[in-house]
């Protein structure tokens, strides 16, 4: 098959599994119908599915993967000891892990081609993510709490695994409870990860999107907690910060320059003291 076949195939598949869908019409646009099989895909519960479809979703979900092009951590610049920082689009990034801001029902977003990072996750490794998701929920009977963390497979994504961390939402002004389930966040994604043998994770910006908390503080908190685990940790994880927005980027950078100059310096320190 062709990606143009794979793409009428799947949107077929996905408007025959429910009356309501069939009547949309099918774009004759590449980006039209993308936008539509995404949006198919968004939409769908977590329920069976048939082999044949799997087959096709994954072939085509992997060349979408190698026209955007991967990136390894090797292509990323290291910013201070075991620390990088890369803009772009987070499933491009061929780590062990990547972390996803989910939200409590840990499903991913139902919302059509939503711009959160739980909707382009989910979108890009295929509908198995919202199936294997289900069966933890089913597990576990109530809803994720925040400051947590659980694994999934990464399925038709570049890095090995995802996982899955629920943020604080803010509602008015930040109060400690926010920061510390914020800091939450990112030590149970490092833990978790060091309790799987993983090297590498990568996170996203934590709450700061449709969960308001504010970019420049949650970043504060992210390297803060980052660098106090890896302090602790000698064999700690490399750790990716992803950013996707301009404004996002220049914070990080801001927040990493200020503080590479003591991290070298410390380290400079001990490898003099091991000499």
């Amino acid at each position: 098959m062709t990606q143009t076949e794979r793409l009428t195939f799947l949107i077929n598949y996905l408007q025959s599994e429910n009356n309501e869908l069939r009547s949309i019409d099918i774009p004759t646009q590449d980006t039209a119908r993308k936008r539509l099989l995404r949006s198919l895909m968004n939409i769908r519960p977590p329920k069976p599915v048939a082999k044949e479809f799997l087959a096709v979703q994954d072939a085509y979900l992997q060349e979408e993967c190698s026209e955007k092009g991967v990136i390894s951590l090797s292509d990323i610049p290291l910013i201070q000891p075991g620390i990088y920082l890369w803009q772009g689009d987070i499933t491009r990034l061929s780590v062990d892990a990547i972390v996803n801001a989910a939200n409590s029902a840990m499903l991913g977003c139902f919302v059509p081609c939503h711009g959160c990072i739980d909707n382009a996750i989910h979108s890009a490794a295929g509908i198995e993510l919202r199936l294997e998701c289900s069966r933890i929920m089913e597990k576990q009977k109530t809803e994720e709490l925040a400051g947590r963390a659980k694994i999934t497979k990464a399925y038709n994504l570049p890095c090995r695994y995802v996982l899955h961390t629920v943020g604080p939402i803010i509602r008015g002004a930040v109060i400690g409870k926010n920061q510390n389930l914020l800091s939450d966040c990112y030590r149970s994604c490092l833990e978790l990860a060091a309790a799987c043998q993983l090297k590498s994770i990568a996170f996203c910006c934590i709450s700061t999107g449709e969960f308001h908390f504010p970019n420049e503080k949650a970043a504060e908190i992210a390297i803060q907690t980052v660098q106090d685990y890896q302090k602790k940790n000698q064999n700690s994880l490399e750790v990716v910060f992803n950013v996707f927005k301009d404004n996002d980027y220049k914070i990080y950078q801001q927040l990493l320059g200020s503080c590479a100059g003591a991290a070298f310096h410390r380290k400079s320190e001990k490898e003099n003291r091991t000499r």
